[in-house]
């Protein structure tokens, strides 16, 4: 974005701004913007491209094409915006981008540290509750419905036969996710997308950002995790009803199963979701 360009989003003069590509990036490009206002302010920004044309090559291929709305991550900071909820500064959009604080943090996923995991627990309680006694009402936004969470089966078994059966028995899995409060959700709530900067919470990348059951993060959340550390993980969100949470950790295995038939997750964010599927369909009594 040029100096005239930033100024006329920003509602403040622009005098000088210098550009990089980011270093981090998931499904769609990002660009550093380093800007100097006139005042002397210096601001360190994110401009992120959200079309579906500026997917790399394999993201564009295995990104199911049903589930893109470049409007959708926009409609989700612009709620965000004034919550004090440490996410990114929201500072504006345009067609297919938006424009946000570059956040001087680290991904959790690089972090060990079990009180950060907690940490990012308690703000996703916060988030939740926050948007509990209204949540938004927005066709930018998936709705995770009972036709979204039938879907996933369907989708997963044409990938992984091995799961066929489990369509047959869904029915009450999906009763059980409905009757879920709903909330406004990020939908993606894994470590690789929540920056941590000292005691700040930061979850980025709101591209499958939802209104459904708060869980559904939740169990994004505590993915890989097992054992003391995982109630512990759990304890920190606080409530937690172990069924509903089996169901929630149920429909995220379908759904990265049936993600697409060329998907195949990196080393780093690999995973046995066909494990996760036997686990908690048998700790549901499917």
């Amino acid at each position: 974005m040029t100096a005239a360009e930033l100024t006329r989003v920003l509602g403040r003069q622009v005098t000088t701004v210098e550009r990089s590509p980011s270093p981090y990036r998931t499904s769609f490009p990002l660009e550093e913007l380093r800007v100097e206002l006139a005042d002397g302010t210096r601001l360190q920004l994110v401009r992120k491209d959200l079309r579906r044309s500026a997917l790399g090559a394999i993201a564009h291929r295995v990104k199911p094409e049903f589930l893109h709305d470049p409007g959708r991550e926009i409609e989700a900071y612009r709620l965000l915006a004034g919550r004090r909820l440490g996410t990114p500064a929201y500072y504006g959009a345009g067609r297919g981008w938006i424009l946000l604080e570059k956040v001087p943090g680290v991904e959790l996923a690089q972090v060990g540290e079990l009180e950060a995991w907690r940490r990012a627990a308690r703000w996703l309680a916060r988030l939740h509750a926050t948007f509990a006694v209204t949540p938004p009402s927005s066709r930018l936004l998936l709705d995770h419905d009972a036709a979204y969470y039938r879907l996933w089966p369907q989708r997963a078994a044409a990938r992984a036969p091995e799961v066929s059966w489990i369509a047959a028995r869904y029915e009450p899995v999906v009763e059980r996710l409905v009757a879920l409060p709903k909330t406004l959700i990020h939908g993606e709530f894994y470590a690789s997308n929540i920056l941590v900067a000292g005691e700040r919470v930061a979850p980025v990348d709101w591209e499958m950002a939802a209104v459904g059951a708060g869980l559904v993060d939740l169990a994004a959340l505590v993915t890989g995790w097992t054992g003391e550390e995982r109630a512990a993980i759990l304890a920190a969100y606080s409530g937690v009803d172990d069924l509903a949470l089996a169901a929630c950790r149920l429909h995220l295995a379908l759904q990265w199963l049936g993600w697409s038939a060329d998907w195949t997750p990196p080393p780093a964010q690999a995973y046995d979701w066909l494990g996760e599927v036997r686990e908690t369909a048998e700790r549901l009594g499917l």
